[in-house]
């Protein structure tokens, strides 16, 4: 019984290795053939109308399946003919984009390579089915909810928006196998106690409080051990485990209770890399996901690799600090409180401006992504005093002028020598020393 045993085993990894495509393949064939050309966050919907007329001119099913509140076309695409069936959609949420970008770039991958052996395995052994941008009125608006102002993510059981009653119905009509709920969480989300941003993090979604498992969450967790082993070799310490608390409105938790167990996909940020890099992630995870189901190489993996996904964390991360600056409050200029200041950046569109919103003011231990010591300059705000809450717009004057703080127009009056705003040194950056 152990020969037979060794013997299927070896056999398995002799597919893998003839079949598979490992992820520095599969990064080399994002990097030559991804279609995706616009930055994620700036995709609106006649631009995913104009990806799925590429898709279908190279001979990928395309189908309308449903309108938005405000009479926008939902869409779907079909690869393969296999009997398992898999069924993602992405931006439920409007202003969490990555994936969609990403299931552009993995149908015309699949389709332009049929001819492939690890392809043909795909197109054998399973079905996929996707729904790019099933939230596209929020979108358009590059918000969290839908047109009627409801989060359609908890909308599983009221149904009350039409999205949601779209997603419910493809679902039953279909009882795919296997789900994938691709989302976006914030940028300053910290795989486990760490400093490093979670650039990816997974959760495999039970369907009870109880947290209940069956072979097909026991596949999902051996499916996640696979695609967190394939990223480690492009972001390592970067990836972690979402919050696994019972949801009972939420779409993940009742697919898994529906029979679909669900995996899902949090695109985070990865400072210093643009959208397009976590595109190519979000790529290389989920056709890792594909070939392994379809290869079988899945079944190599122990559940409990999945186990050792760090945790997600929050309260770790700023985007900016600025430590040691000499704060003006000028309504009473005489008080200088020394004390670091961190500031953090809201979700937009890359095209667009960035707001930025002073988080706190003190002795800060969570680390900045990007660190300043201005311990050399006074600072002031620029329209509102430092505080929390209030803009990131700073003014810095070096410690050793002479200013009238009570200026009425102390910018125009008292030149600063360096200005922040909008996410930017706008004036002096060379002055100010980066940590």
């Amino acid at each position: 019984m152990k020969l037979v045993s060794t013997l299927s085993l070896l056999i398995l990894i002799f597919a893998m290795q003839t079949v598979s495509q490992t992820p520095a393949e599969l990064a080399e064939i994002w990097d030559r053939q991804h279609v995706s050309n616009i930055l994620p966050s700036n995709v609106r919907h006649k631009d995913v109308q104009n990806y799925l007329e590429g898709l279908k001119k190279i001979g990928v099913r395309v189908d309308e399946v449903g309108r938005s509140l405000a009479n926008r076309e939902i869409y779907r695409m079909e690869f393969g003919g296999g009997p398992l069936k898999i069924f993602l959609w992405s931006q439920m949420h409007g202003d969490e984009p990555t994936a969609t970008s990403a299931l552009f770039d993995m149908f015309t991958v699949l389709q332009n390579n049929r001819d492939k052996d690890w392809v043909k395995a795909i197109e054998e052994k399973m079905t996929i089915r996707a729904v790019p941008m099933l939230n596209p009125d929020g979108a358009e608006l590059f918000i969290r909810r839908n047109l009627q102002g409801i989060d359609i993510n908890r909308d599983a059981r009221d149904l009350k928006t039409p999205e949601a009653q779209l997603l419910k119905r493809l679902r039953d009509e279909w009882q795919p196998d296997i789900g994938f709920n691709l989302h976006n969480q914030s940028d300053l989300t910290a795989a486990g106690p760490t400093s490093k941003q979670a650039a990816i993090s997974f959760l495999v979604v039970y369907g009870d409080e109880a947290k209940t498992e069956s072979e097909g969450h026991q596949r999902n967790k051996r499916i996640v051990a696979a695609m967190w082993e394939a990223l480690n070799q492009f972001i390592p310490g970067h990836i972690g485990r979402y919050d696994d608390g019972w949801a009972p409105t939420a779409f993940g938790d009742n697919f898994s209770a529906w029979g679909s167990p669900t995996i899902l996909i949090e695109t985070g940020g990865l400072h210093g890399r643009d959208e397009m890099y976590l595109v190519k992630m979000n790529f290389i995870a989920m056709m890792t996901a594909f070939r392994s189901v379809a290869d079988g190489t899945e079944r190599i993996y122990s559940p409990a690799n999945y186990d050792l996904i760090p945790h997600n964390s929050g309260g770790r991360l700023l985007n900016v600090v600025m430590r040691g600056a000499n704060i003006i409050d000028r309504a009473d200029p005489a008080k200088v409180t020394v004390a670091d200041i961190g500031i953090n950046y809201l979700r937009r569109r890359e095209s667009f401006i960035t707001p930025t919103t002073i988080r706190r003011v003190g002795a800060i231990g969570p680390v900045g992504l990007e660190e300043y010591d201005v311990s050399a300059f006074y600072v002031t705000g620029r329209m509102q005093p430092v505080s929390a809450g209030n803009y990131g717009e700073l003014l810095f004057y070096r410690k050793d002028r002479t200013i009238d703080w009570a200026a009425t127009e102390l910018e125009k009056e008292f030149p600063p020598d360096a200005v922040y705003s909008l996410g930017q040194w706008i004036k002096g950056a060379d002055l100010i020393t980066k940590k």
